[in-house]
């Protein structure tokens, strides 16, 4: 395990974030509370965020052979179709009107993605697992108004 106190890791390419449309790994926060982050395209860079909804901490944003679901530059709530600008995180509308996804502090240079938040240290690729209860795998119930 490497600490992201005074280095960075490298976690993945803006290339890659913005043909594959996200990229999810594991992290451990200081308190060692384990968690995920998600990267996501920004115009022509990335932004990466806690992977959690803000209105239901509960709710992944991006799931593991699924990523995070985009339309029109906003990240999609899979449960709720609360929309966040995936530049500034901000949600407009839904159930999380007016609050802004964990921001995840990354730097990019040549073209690659770098973990440089003081509070986490990465863990590896991949999410944490399917651990929400959803026994058939096939994502989270929705009671979303938002069709994919």
């Amino acid at each position: 395990m490497r600490s992201s106190m005074g280095t960075r890791t490298r976690l993945t390419s803006v290339e890659s974030v913005h043909e594959e449309g996200s990229y999810v790994c594991s992290v451990r926060e200081s308190s060692g509370a384990d968690g995920e982050v998600v990267v996501v395209p920004c115009e022509d860079g990335v932004a990466a965020y806690r992977n959690f909804c803000v209105h239901e901490s509960d709710q992944r944003l991006a799931r593991e052979g699924i990523g995070a679901i985009l339309r029109d530059g906003e990240i999609i709530c899979p449960r709720h179709g609360s929309t966040f600008d995936s530049c500034s995180g901000f949600c407009d509308n839904g159930k999380a009107e007016g609050l802004t996804l964990a921001e995840v502090d990354v730097a990019v240079e040549d073209g690659d993605v770098y973990l440089v938040d003081d509070g986490l240290t990465y863990l590896w690729d991949g999410g944490l697992g399917d651990d929400d209860g959803d026994e058939t795998g096939d994502g989270p119930s929705s009671t979303s108004h938002v069709n994919f």
